[in-house]
C-alpha cells in the first residue's frame, strides 16, 4: 500500500513503499531550508536538483547532486536546504 505523506505545509511531499529492497520514500521539496528528525538509518540519494546538507555534529553545509547519496544515523535531526526543486530517494535500514 503506498502511503502519502505531506510536511512544512506541503512543500515537501512524499509516497512511501515496501518493496524487496525494503521501506523506502520518493519525494519532492520546494525551494527552502527544512529540518527533518530519523527514526531509523536513511540512505538519501539525490534523484534532481542540488541539496545542501547539514548532518549531526557538522558545522558546515556538504552539497550533494543529482546520483549522489548521504547516510543519516538513526534518531537524529539534520538539515537541508534545496536550491530550487530537489527530488530525492530515501531508504530506510
Amino acid at each position: 500500500m503506498l502511503k502519502v505523506n505531506e510536511y512544512f505545509g506541503g512543500t515537501v511531499k512524499s509516497i512511501a513503499l515496501e518493496n524487496a529492497e525494503g521501506v523506502a520514500t520518493i519525494g519532492v521539496m520546494e525551494d527552502g531550508e527544512y529540518e527533518f528528525g530519523t527514526g531509523t538509518i536513511e540512505h538519501m540519494t539525490i534523484t534532481s536538483g542540488i541539496l545542501d546538507v547539514m548532518l549531526p555534529g557538522e558545522t558546515v553545509w556538504t552539497t550533494y547532486l543529482k546520483g549522489e547519496t548521504f547516510i543519516v544515523a538513526k534518531d537524529v535531526k539534520f538539515k537541508v536546504k534545496a536550491n530550487g526543486q530537489v527530488a530525492y530517494y530515501c531508504l530506510y535500514v
